[in-house]
């Protein structure tokens, strides 16, 4: 998903900062057009972040990993009447509301999918723009593979993998 935004968002225009925790994924990251790249396990992300900001923060942040870590990164890098949205499924975390969220009068969206119409105007956004989303996925796998393939997949090192019918 992660990926995905990032190419999405340098085809808008925005100036992209990405964080990952595999030095795989930020290489791809820098690929897809991120200007800035951030590893948050050797790094205080949000401070990385207002650094490249001005002190600032981002105007949008986007959660991608499910993960406690991340989304509090996400909170609190967003700017004062930013908005930080939470895609990656699962996990929990802890906002603390006054600071984090309340004196940045800060938006918190969410979302699990898109409907119908809109997959179809992201769709469109991708063929009108010739975004290459092709290349987000590394690996392809038969059927018979699908151990092999899950066991990789499971480790989030790398792209995105298909299963192929022959």
């Amino acid at each position: 998903m992660g990926l995905s935004a990032t190419q999405f968002a340098v085809a808008m225009g925005a100036r992209v900062i990405a964080l990952d925790v595999g030095a795989e994924r930020l290489k791809r990251a820098k690929e897809f057009g991120a200007d800035a790249l951030i590893d948050p396990g050797s790094n205080d992300a949000s401070a990385a972040i207002r650094d490249l900001t001005h002190g600032l923060g981002a105007d949008f942040t986007l959660d991608t990993s499910g993960t406690a870590a991340g989304r509090i990164v996400a909170v609190r890098a967003a700017r004062k009447w930013g908005t930080a949205c939470f895609v990656g499924e699962g996990g929990d975390v802890t906002i603390e509301v006054s600071p984090d969220m309340l004196r940045k009068q800060l938006t918190i969206v969410a979302s699990w999918t898109f409907s119908t119409t809109i997959q179809a105007d992201c769709a469109r956004f991708v063929a009108d723009r010739k975004i290459d989303v092709d290349h987000l996925f590394t690996d392809r796998w038969r059927l018979d593979q699908a151990d092999e393939a899950y066991r990789l997949f499971d480790r989030q090192t790398s792209g995105k993998g298909v299963f192929l019918m022959q």
